[in-house]
């Protein structure tokens, strides 16, 4: 199958045309205590990812690592609100450059996707106990990958001057 799929990939690209949607489901939902949104204070929240009992097997290695990446959808975020800002100052403070939102981390996104990296504390069956998932009770979980320092974390990453005057803040939450 990889075979199959690396000879399609290897042929020319196809010609850019209108985008097809893109169906996607859960594979699981977030537990946890919190209720509402808030823009910080999640490294320390416990929560639960559960999965669909059927994917316990896709588990199977994952108890190695110490953190992983977590894809969620921002399900609070009300439809008419997603997207509705291309342009923004970042956590809503005009003290911080206008940026377009794919520039930002903002939740108001044409897709609200979250990304975060967690810290692993246990697997026990389909349910994953992980700390710092920036997720309310409820949202669903779109797909787990492991963490790879030498692939995930760039030691030379560049940021805008505003952000790298935020490194405490952010420094706190991403433990990095």
């Amino acid at each position: 199958m990889l075979d199959r799929l690396r000879k399609l990939l290897a042929g020319a690209p196809p010609e850019p045309g209108p985008l097809s949607p893109v169906t996607i489901g859960p594979i699981g939902r977030v537990r946890n205590r919190v209720k509402k949104t808030r823009p910080r204070g999640w490294e320390s929240v416990t929560s639960e990812v559960v999965l669909k009992p059927e994917l316990a097997e896709a588990l199977l290695g994952l108890s190695d690592y110490s953190h992983l990446i977590v894809l969620t959808w921002l399900h609070a975020i009300p439809e008419d609100v997603r997207g509705s800002k291309l342009r923004l100052h970042p956590m809503d403070k005009p003290e911080y450059p206008l940026q377009g939102v794919l520039a930002t981390r903002s939740q108001i996104r044409p897709n609200p996707i979250g990304c975060t990296v967690v810290q692993l504390l246990g697997i026990k069956g389909n349910v994953l106990k992980v700390r710092g998932l920036d997720a309310i009770d409820g949202t669903p979980v779109l797909d787990l990958k492991p963490y790879l320092p030498f692939y995930d974390g760039v030691a030379d990453a560049r940021v805008p001057e505003w952000v790298a005057g935020l490194r405490g803040g952010i420094r706190s939450k991403w433990g990095g």
